[in-house]
């Protein structure tokens, strides 16, 4: 049976209205992918403002097709929060957004910067080069509609993780929050990350870049990339654009094209 009950559901959706009325929240026990869901809606016309959060996802997708591991592969039930929000969405420019939703749940999560929460551009979340969250936005066109629905996926470890499995050995809530729970997690981040998402669509990245500058991971390491080049990251551009300077020049990098670490770590 969900954790969630039918008031704790009904108090966040009143928390998210003040933001987008028309939401609705559901919680399931188990499901494949809380994006893979909503897509399926979305392509079937469907593009309701919904938050969908699942105890267990048994096929989570992160980026590049990569698997999200969550609550099944942990001993804890109650060590990861998986949710994905949908809604209907027309920026003037799409670049940038998963690096605002990045800064959003980071500052959810640590407000005043003491537990050392970082963004890795461009949809990870760590702590001390460890993963806390992941990030994974898809978008779907219906016929006739004026804006295209954006599906945002977001997975957290809240608690404690066995690593060996990782490409990135993981962090979790619970080492700076002791009595962090998904449901806590998610009434702190959810509604600031609607109203960051409602702002992006309004104003863009622009506004949201000294906040990501400030929580940037990798602006002034030595990065290796996918592609077999390396440089010098210089922080991200105006449109969210990784700058790399390698013996070529500055190279601005797209979030589709590459994967980046650190010089030492694996780029997979």
């Amino acid at each position: 049976m969900s954790a969630w009950t039918p008031a704790s559901l009904d108090a966040l959706r009143r928390a998210l209205a003040v933001h987008e009325p028309a939401i609705a929240v559901e919680a399931v026990d188990a499901i494949d992918s809380t994006n893979t869901e909503l897509m399926r809606r979305a392509r079937a016309g469907d593009v309701r403002p919904v938050l969908l959060v699942a105890e267990r996802q048994t096929a989570g997708r992160g980026r590049l097709g990569r698997d999200w591991q969550s609550a099944q592969a942990v001993a804890d039930p109650a060590a990861s929060l998986t949710f994905s929000l949908a809604l209907p969405l027309a920026p003037q420019d799409w670049s940038g957004l998963s690096l605002a939703v990045g800064v959003s749940v980071a500052e959810s999560l640590d407000p005043d910067g003491a537990a050392g929460v970082q963004l890795k551009w461009p949809n990870d979340l760590w702590v001390a080069d460890r993963k806390l969250a992941g990030i994974l936005i898809e978008t779907a066109s219906s016929p006739g509609a004026a804006a295209r629905q954006v599906v945002i996926g977001i997975g957290v470890n809240v608690g404690a993780r066995e690593g060996d499995a990782m490409r990135t050995p993981p962090a979790w809530l619970r080492q700076w929050q002791p009595d962090a729970t998904p449901q806590q997690t998610m009434e702190t981040l959810a509604p600031p990350l609607l109203a960051e998402v409602l702002r992006f669509a309004a104003q863009g990245f622009g506004p949201v870049l000294p906040r990501f500058a400030a929580r940037d991971a990798l602006r002034g390491r030595e990065v290796v990339l996918s592609d077999g080049q390396s440089g010098l990251c210089e922080g991200v551009g105006p449109g969210g654009e990784l700058q790399v300077r390698t013996p070529a020049g500055v190279q601005a990098i797209g979030s589709a094209e590459v994967s980046v670490r650190p010089r030492g770590m694996p780029v997979r």
